[in-house]
């Protein structure tokens, strides 16, 4: 297949595209993986793996973007995803659109996150235009702070997530977003 029709788009090692129903199984085997998960308040189950999927797609079909499922260009291997999503709870900075990210444990350490975070950063500010792009985890997830600093991403302040409150391990996050004076 040819990737530029498979592909939103695409970096130097990675392929990014919308979901299919056929990567559940895959997704929710990373959602199961406790290292992967160390920063969430619980493992999904299948159920809502299916529904994190679906409600992807429809906000690619209605946005142009999503946390976009992510493969290796060498391989076609489904590693995870990486991308944008709509954040509408209860904060200062919302509704906002975020980069996230979540990659199989046994493909970290290769520069996977950070090549791709990149990459989602590039599309959201130059191809869809977007004004700003925000970043949350919570305070103690060192690894994802740093691909924060990483990919240009300006520290704003410390917060507690309103989806995390009643989790003393996870309620404080960081929030960080693109330099406002960059245009």
């Amino acid at each position: 297949m040819d990737s530029k029709k498979k592909y939103e788009f695409t970096s130097e090692r990675l392929g990014f595209r919308n979901w299919d129903l056929s990567d559940i199984d895959e997704m929710h085997a990373i959602n199961s993986d406790e290292k992967v998960m160390e920063f969430f308040p619980c493992i999904p189950t299948k159920e809502q793996t299916t529904e994190f999927i679906e409600r992807m797609r429809k906000q690619f079909r209605d946005k142009g973007f999503c946390y976009f499922a992510v493969e290796r260009l060498d391989n076609e291997a489904f590693i995870g995803f990486i991308g944008l999503s709509e954040q509408t709870y209860e904060a200062d900075f919302t509704p906002c659109v975020d980069i996230g990210w979540r990659i199989k444990s046994r493909e970290w350490n290769n520069g996977f996150a950070s090549e791709g975070a990149a990459r989602c950063l590039d599309y959201a500010l130059n191809e869809l235009k977007l004004e700003n792009v925000y970043a949350i985890a919570p305070k103690i997830n060192r690894k994802s702070e740093h691909i924060m600093t990483k990919i240009g991403l300006v520290k704003q302040y410390e917060f507690e997530h309103p989806l995390l409150i009643k989790n003393n391990r996870l309620r404080t996050c960081v929030l960080y977003k693109t330099k406002n004076d960059i245009k």
